[in-house]
């Protein structure tokens, strides 16, 4: 039993681990640059990730019904962390501008690319159907949420409106957002995809996962990772450990159970999202403290994945 869990789990975080690292040395091969990997992840974002989302929920519908219960779940949980963050971090930062960097890498997670390639991995396309909506809700949360944290330490008393018009615009334009609602209306229908378009979709679809796990890959800078500060091992701890642990604790205590309770799971403690440099870039903010966390999360979450799920199996919660 224990040997049969284990490789379960391996089943689920090896294959990511493994493609992390041909990243790297594809890129140290020069293989990969980062013109292929800017060019690839715009490629995964706008149209292999809306394509998987798509067609994984419409060739395995679930009434949305039974998918708010844990959507709506993960949007409270993500709520909740963000204050307790936001609440932490004076005791914990002392350098004002940096402790909006240290919540937005604490709570906002991976689960577009990283969340997604987990819930397939361990539970198929059933997975990626139940997380979609958990997904579109806290994908929306991070975005607006992180708004609020950078404007308020990197830009104290100032017009942070402007910003988030723009963050709200961008989550209407999400692909990955519309791709779910135009997934969810058309299971609605009843209406089958043609053989052809669906096959497609598949082939389309499949690029998603590890085409994004390559260039994370090759985009990761260990050597940074291991020189980061206390403030970015705080934020990792938060989000890997305490924030996973915290939430799929009260999903347990809330009732979910097998594929929902593992697919919060593998969400919750997946590393921070990558565009959280991008916008601290934007914004002004430290972005080699951003990217330090972003490093030292990739690593730290193969580990607490595996540990966890391990756990999950082990008194068949998950």
């Amino acid at each position: 039993m224990v040997w049969e869990t284990w490789i379960f789990v391996l089943g689920v975080t090896l294959p990511n681990l493994l493609l992390l690292v041909l990243g790297v040395v594809l890129r140290r091969c020069g293989l990969l640059n980062d013109t292929f990997c800017e060019g690839a992840s715009r490629l995964v974002f706008l149209l292999a990730l809306p394509c998987l989302l798509f067609f994984s929920i419409s060739s395995h519908p679930l009434p949305l019904a039974s998918n708010l219960p844990l959507a709506l779940y993960g949007g409270a949980g993500t709520l909740i962390s963000w204050l307790l963050l936001e609440l932490v971090a004076p005791l914990l930062v002392k350098n004002r501008r940096e402790r909006g960097i240290f919540v937005q890498g604490g709570f906002r997670a991976n689960t577009a690319i990283v969340g997604l390639a987990y819930a397939s991995m361990a539970y198929g396309k059933e997975g990626i159907a139940t997380g979609s909506l958990y997904m579109a809700v806290t994908v929306i949360l991070f975005n607006l949420l992180s708004v609020i944290s950078l404007t308020r330490s990197l830009s104290p008393g100032g017009a942070g409106v402007k910003g988030g018009f723009t963050v709200v615009r961008g989550v209407v334009k999400n692909p990955l957002i519309i791709s779910l609602v135009v997934a969810l209306l058309w299971s609605s229908t009843g209406w089958q995809i043609p053989h052809a378009i669906a096959r497609t979709g598949d082939l389309i679809s499949g690029l998603a996962l590890p085409l994004a796990m390559l260039c994370a890959g090759a985009s990761l800078d260990l050597s940074a990772a291991f020189s980061a500060s206390l403030t970015a091992l705080y934020s990792s701890l938060a989000r890997v450990l305490i924030i996973p642990l915290l939430l799929t604790v009260g999903g347990w205590l809330c009732g979910f159970r097998g594929a929902e309770l593992g697919v919060m799971f593998l969400f919750s403690c997946t590393p921070a999202a990558a565009a959280s440099y991008a916008m601290t870039r934007a914004m002004g903010g430290n972005g080699v403290l951003a990217a330090n966390i972003i490093g030292l999360t990739t690593v730290g979450s193969i580990i607490t994945t595996s540990f966890g799920l391990y756990i999950l199996r082990s008194y068949q919660l998950g």
